[in-house]
């Protein structure tokens, strides 16, 4: 399996993006939509509606890298809120790529009090 966090920081692209899209129309999203340089050697990640695909797009110095990946059983657990770009740590790479939500969810537990 390619660890996209080796091959530097890694951003995901929030909510759902069009994957008809390729390399050029990836790139102008990065650059006008969120201000940030797709030639800057970051991997900036996108998913579509059925959240069971990515791809993921990356400049090596030479060239643009275009990786696509399908899941055969089970869907990513991808932030929904659209219009921003997070960046992620080595560790939530790899739970998102296990189908893992980005950050844990946090239990509502009521603290007991004693008298």
């Amino acid at each position: 399996m390619i660890k996209l966090s080796d091959l530097g920081q890694v951003y995901i692209v929030c909510g759902k993006t069009d994957l008809r899209k390729g390399i050029d129309g990836l790139a102008i999203l990065i650059k006008e939509q969120f201000e940030l340089d797709p030639f800057s050697g970051k991997v900036f990640l996108f998913c579509g509606g059925r959240r069971d695909r990515f791809k993921a797009l990356y400049w090596d110095g030479q060239g643009f890298w275009l990786l696509y990946k399908r899941f055969e059983n089970g869907k990513m657990n991808w932030p929904k809120n659209q219009n921003e770009v997070q960046a992620l740590s080595a560790k939530q790479v790899d739970w998102l790529m296990k189908g893992f939500a980005i950050s844990p969810k946090i239990k509502n537990t009521k603290a007991r009090e004693f008298y």
